[in-house]
């Protein structure tokens, strides 16, 4: 979707970059009821009340007074972008210390045929030092900040969310006195932390149920078949008593996470086994 460079330093890696995630949600037109003819919309000027070619379309910012600044082509061409078709690397920190909430939108970045060297020689340095490179780019007229990471051995580009977009939480309850939480509650909450608790994060055993279901009506209209409704999931009732609800939900996290019959669980190392195995 765009060809440009990484510039670490005095270094220039001319690069591919390529969407790393896609949109799976079933798409679905506006169509006429009675027939299915899809649905159009035409472009008309309020102003005139007449249809508008595409070629004289163009940008408007409209004023806190309704007035409409029109922008063009020619004047969005205008606009300095010094990081146009160059990610500038700007410098490099833990990942820990960016919060996931300024994340935007993630990109795969290949390697021209003659920058394979160098690409590979700023993944093995990030993926050694530990660290992540903040970087400038600009797409589709947008400059963005962003950071560059190693994923399965591929260089990842993730675009990043100006300071001033991320929104900062104004809710009153953060000025009045927090409620007090018994030490009992606290316990059990952490128990049902514990009983859900997983060594790493598998997104391979969960499926987005509301897709498939909506797949299987368009394939059972399809097929000139009936559709049967789904049956709806009890609601959760409000909570009055939290000390019930969080013993209630470990017991209830613990029986679903009972091994099969006949399969062992394994045993934990202890923790002396895994320093000395750690410092041989």
């Amino acid at each position: 979707m765009w060809k440009g460079s990484v510039s670490f330093g005095l270094v220039t890696i001319p690069i591919h970059l390529y969407a790393a995630t896609e949109n799976k949600s079933v798409s679905l037109r506006q169509v006429h009821v009675t027939d299915g003819g899809r649905i159009q919309y035409k472009r008309y000027c309020s102003i005139e009340n007449v249809e508008v070619p595409y070629s004289d379309i163009a940008k408007g910012y409209e004023l806190g007074d309704g007035e409409m600044v029109v922008i063009t082509d020619d004047d969005l061409q205008s606009l300095p972008l010094s990081s146009s078709n160059v990610i500038d690397v700007l410098e490099f920190v833990p990942l820990e210390a960016i919060d996931p909430l300024h994340f935007d939108k993630h990109y795969y970045l290949e390697p021209q045929k003659a920058a394979l060297k160098p690409y590979v020689l700023l993944r093995d340095a990030l993926h050694k030092s530990g660290n992540v490179a903040i970087a400038k780019v600009a797409l589709r007229q947008r400059e963005s900040l962003a950071l560059l990471r190693v994923h399965n051995d591929v260089l990842v580009m993730t675009t990043m969310l100006w300071p001033d977009e991320v929104r900062k939480p104004d809710f009153g309850f953060l000025d009045e006195d927090p409620p007090q939480v018994r030490d009992q509650e606290l316990t059990m909450a952490g128990s049902l932390i514990d009983s859900l608790s997983e060594p790493v994060f598998d997104p391979g055993k969960y499926t987005d149920s509301y897709r498939e279901a909506l797949e299987s009506v368009i394939e059972a209209k399809a097929a000139g078949k009936e559709t049967t409704k789904l049956p709806e999931k009890a609601g959760k009732s409000d909570v009055v008593d939290l000390m019930a609800a969080l013993e209630a939900s470990v017991s209830e996290a613990r029986k679903s996470r009972k091994p099969a019959a006949g399969k062992k669980t394994p045993a934990k190392k202890s923790t002396s086994t895994r320093r000395s195995s750690k410092s041989a």
